[in-house]
């Protein structure tokens, strides 16, 4: 019976493809929102986090790149390894400089504290390991 009823689900919703495209659209999106705030608001007090650590202030800027330019590129298929290693690069940088101490903390609720960091960060990964799969706006294959 279970059999039947896995095998039955399985037949259903074998479609690695639109997996990948919502795996990829929901990273994307969300982390947009994240970016979206930059734009409006600046990346002045990311630049003074990185001062404090001696890093130049200058480098705040990628997370325009990190956080807009990437995952936009996510989301509609061009360059996605490549773009998905970049959030995944933006992710590690914006929690060292925000969440270092925060590694083996719990929430009120006993969630991992670092939990949506490291849910963009794995989702990044899976992405980058993944590809775009057949659904893109990017019909060249060698630019997916």
């Amino acid at each position: 019976m279970f059999s039947a009823i896995n095998n039955g689900f399985s037949r259903l919703s074998d479609h690695p493809d639109l997996g990948k495209l919502v795996l990829r659209v929901s990273l994307g999106v969300l982390l947009l929102f994240h970016g979206i705030f930059k734009v409006e608001h600046g990346v002045g007090w990311i630049a003074r986090l990185l001062h404090a650590h001696g890093i130049p202030g200058f480098v705040a800027y990628g997370a325009y790149i990190g956080e807009v330019v990437a995952p936009v590129m996510v989301i509609i298929g061009l360059m996605t390894r490549p773009a998905a290693f970049v959030i995944a690069v933006n992710l590690v940088v914006a929690t060292l400089l925000v969440k270092t101490g925060a590694v083996w903390d719990r929430t009120s609720v006993g969630a991992w504290a670092l939990e949506g960091e490291a849910l963009y960060f794995f989702g990044a990964l899976a992405v980058m390991f993944i590809g775009a799969g057949r659904f893109t706006l990017v019909s060249n294959s060698s630019l997916q």
